[in-house]
C-alpha cells in the first residue's frame, strides 16, 4: 500500500501557530501538513548547564503547540539528534512533496539547511524557505551598488524607505488548521531523554503593553525601572510575531522601532560577514594585545569587581538570565576597556547565561562596546561606571537590589583604578592601531 502524499512544516525559531509565514504557506498548499520539531543535538550537546532555561522554554512552547494540535486531532512529531540524519529517516518514512520552513540567518543554521536541502533534492522533495524571523531580509536592504551597509544610520534610513505595508501584514495561519495531518498524538520528547532537566528560572511573559511603548524612550535607560519589553527570548524563538510587534512600534514608539531595526542590522551584518562570529569586524583591531587576566575575568563574571553598577549587572545576569540593556553596555565596556579582556570572552559568557541570547545581536553588541565592530563606539569612548551610575541609577535602587553589600567592609575593592585603566586603554589601543 502506497504512503499518502503530504507536506511537512519544520518548526525552528518560529514556535507559534498564529501569524507564521512558512506554516501559513504550507497549510495553504493542497496537501495535509505534518509539523515536526528537532531538538538539535549539535547545539544541545554543547550546553554546559543541564537545566538550561532556554531549552526548558523551547520544550514548554513545543509542548503547548502539541496540545493545541491535539485538540484538532493532530500533533507535532518531535525528534532529538543530528538534523541531517533525522531528515534521512523522515524522508524514508513518509511520502513528502514539499518541506516548508522559515529562513534562519546564522552560519550554523544556513549550513544545516543547505545539507538538508541536498538530502531533499536527492529524493525529489521540494525545499521552500520563507521570511518570518525579520521584517526585511539581509538582501532587501542594500546600498545602490548592491553592497551591504556597515553603518547603522544609513541602513536604518534605507530600511524605512524599503518597508511596505505588506511587510507588516499578519498571515492568518489559524484559519487553516484543519489542513494538519490527522494523527494519534505522540508526546513531545522528554527533557530527561536528552539529558536535561527543567529550569526554575522565570521567563518573561511575552506581552507588550501600549503604556510601555509610549514611555519607552524616556524610561528604557534606567535599570531600576521596568521600562524595557523583555521580549528578547520570545523574538529569539519566534513565540511572538515580529510583524505584530513592529506594526505596534511604528504607531506608538519610534525609539522602540529603532531597536528592532538594530536587531535586523546585526542580522544583516552576520549574514554578509559571517567571519564576525570569531573575528573583529575591523581587522585593524587584530593587533590589540588583550591582557586576558583570568582572575580579573572571574571577578567580572561573579560580580565582584568593586564597581557596584558592573557587579549589579553581572549578579542580575547570573541569577535571572537577564541584564538591563544599559547595564550590558556598561559591563561590556568595563571588561574590554578597563580590564583589556578580549570581547570574545565576554560574548561567550553572555551566550551561556542570557535568556535572550541571539548570536547576531550579542556579537554585534560586544564588538560595538569593544570598538572592534561595525559602527562601533570609538576606542577612546570609555564608560565611567560612576558617572553612568549617577546618570542612570541616581538613587542607587538598582545597585541596592543586586549588590546590597556594596557599602560593607567585606565588599571587594576595585580591581583597577578607573583613571589608570582609562589611560592604559587609550595607550594600548592607540599603539595597536598606529
Amino acid at each position: 500500500m502506497s504512503k499518502p502524499l503530504l507536506n511537512i512544516f519544520w518548526f525552528r525559531r518560529d514556535l507559534r501557530l498564529e501569524d507564521n509565514r512558512g506554516l501559513y504557506e504550507a497549510l495553504n498548499d493542497d496537501l495535509p501538513v505534518l509539523p515536526v520539531f528537532i531538538f538539535d543535538s549539535n547545539i544541545l550537546d554543547d550546553l554546559e548547564d543541564k537545566s538550561d532555561a532556554r531549552l526548558s522554554f523551547i520544550h514548554k512552547e513545543v509542548t503547548a503547540i502539541n496540545e493545541t494540535l491535539k485538540e484538532k486531532g493532530s500533533g507535532i512529531r518531535t525528534f532529538y539528534g543530528n538534523p541531517t540524519e533525522i531528515w534521512k529517516k523522515i524522508l524514508e518514512e513518509h511520502n513528502i512533496k514539499t518541506i516548508f520552513l522559515n529562513r534562519d540567518y546564522e552560519p550554523y543554521a544556513t549550513k544545516r539547511d543547505e545539507e538538508v536541502k541536498k538530502i531533499a533534492d536527492e529524493k525529489g522533495v521540494e525545499f521552500k524557505l520563507f521570511k518570518d524571523h525579520v521584517i526585511l531580509e539581509p538582501h532587501e536592504v542594500l546600498k545602490d551598488d548592491g553592497s551591504p551597509y556597515v553603518v547603522f544610520t544609513p541602513f536604518s534610513k534605507r530600511w524605512k524607505e524599503e518597508l511596505t505595508e505588506e511587510d507588516l501584514i499578519s498571515v492568518p495561519s489559524a484559519l487553516y488548521f484543519t489542513n494538519f495531518v490527522q494523527m494519534s498524538n505522540t508526546p513531545v520528547t522528554a527533557l530527561s531523554t536528552m539529558g536535561f532537566q527543567t529550569s526554575d528560572i522565570e521567563i518573561p511573559s511575552g506581552t507588550l503593553e501600549d503604556a510601555l511603548l509610549e514611555k519607552y524612550a524616556e524610561r528604557r535607560d534606567h535599570p531600576a525601572i521596568e521600562g524595557t519589553s523583555r521580549l528578547g527570548i520570545h523574538l529569539r524563538f519566534g513565540t511572538i510575531s515580529i510583524r505584530n510587534i513592529a506594526q505596534r512600534a511604528e504607531k506608538k514608539s519610534g525609539t522602540f522601532l529603532n531597536e528592532l531595526i538594530w536587531r535586523e542590522f546585526y542580522q544583516m551584518i552576520l549574514w554578509h560577514f559571517p567571519r564576525v562570529v570569531n573575528e573583529n569586524f575591523k581587522k585593524q583591531y587584530n593587533s590589540v594585545p588583550w591582557r586576558n587576566d583570568l582572575n580579573e575575568f572571574q571577578a567580572w563574571c561573579e560580580g565582584k569587581t568593586g564597581y557596584p553598577i558592573v557587579d549589579a549587572g553581572m549578579r542580575q545576569l547570573n541569577e535571572t538570565g537577564y541584564m538591563h540593556n544599559r547595564v550590558r553596555m556598561i559591563v561590556a565596556s568595563f571588561l574590554t576597556k578597563h580590564l583589556l579582556i578580549d570581547w570574545r570572552w565576554g560574548e561567550a559568557y553572555f551566550a551561556k547565561k542570557l535568556l535572550d541570547y541571539e548570536l547576531a545581536s550579542n556579537n554585534g553588541g560586544w564588538q560595538w562596546a569593544a570598538g572592534t565592530g561595525t559602527d562601533a563606539q570609538p576606542y577612546f569612548r570609555i564608560f565611567n561606571p560612576e558617572s553612568q551610575t549617577r546618570k542612570f541609577d541616581p538613587e542607587l535602587k538598582y545597585i541596592k537590589r543586586w549588590v546590597p553589600d556594596f557599602q560593607e567592609l567585606a565588599y571587594p575593592k576595585p580591581v583597577v583604578d578607573h583613571k589608570y585603566a582609562r589611560e592604559r586603554c587609550l595607550e594600548t589601543f592607540k599603539e595597536a592601531l598606529s
